[in-house]
């Protein structure tokens, strides 16, 4: 009888402490500290090709060579997601698609953690290597 009360007076206290430490999508996406345009600026590239799948594969493989590990990849998406673990969890989620005839367009969006990456070097420096890769494959160099 008497675990049967404590289980009915420790239940709640338990519940709300479960339901207090629930992360709501909703405030991290609004508790960004810069605009979504300038974001936007140092989170995206556009590429002189129309070829998406080599264009997710490079995406890929650049990655890897980042000492990423690819989680996920949708070629019907265009998406791949990918986590560096070194101390810390890196998490970046790259997107393709098409902008107008000749171009596509890519993505890239990082979280430290649970927390959104807006500062412009992490992308900065993926996109220098995607660039790389980007013209070395354009080139058929191995």
């Amino acid at each position: 009888m008497k675990d049967r009360i404590a289980i009915l007076l420790f239940a709640p206290l338990i519940m709300v402490a479960l339901a207090a430490c629930q992360t709501d999508s909703r405030q991290q996406v609004l508790a960004t500290t810069k605009s979504q345009v300038e974001l936007r600026s140092f989170q995206t590239r556009a590429f002189d090709t129309t070829d998406r799948e080599k264009t997710l594969r490079t995406i890929i493989a650049t990655l890897q060579d980042l000492s990423f590990v690819v989680d996920k990849a949708d070629a019907l998406l265009g998406t791949v997601s990918a986590t560096k673990l070194d101390g810390y969890q890196l998490r970046m989620t790259v997107t393709v698609r098409p902008r107008g005839e000749t171009q596509i367009l890519v993505r890239a969006n990082a979280q430290y953690n649970i927390h959104p990456i807006e500062e412009p070097e992490p992308y900065q420096q993926f996109f220098a290597a995607l660039e790389r890769a980007m013209f070395l494959a354009a080139h058929e160099v191995d």
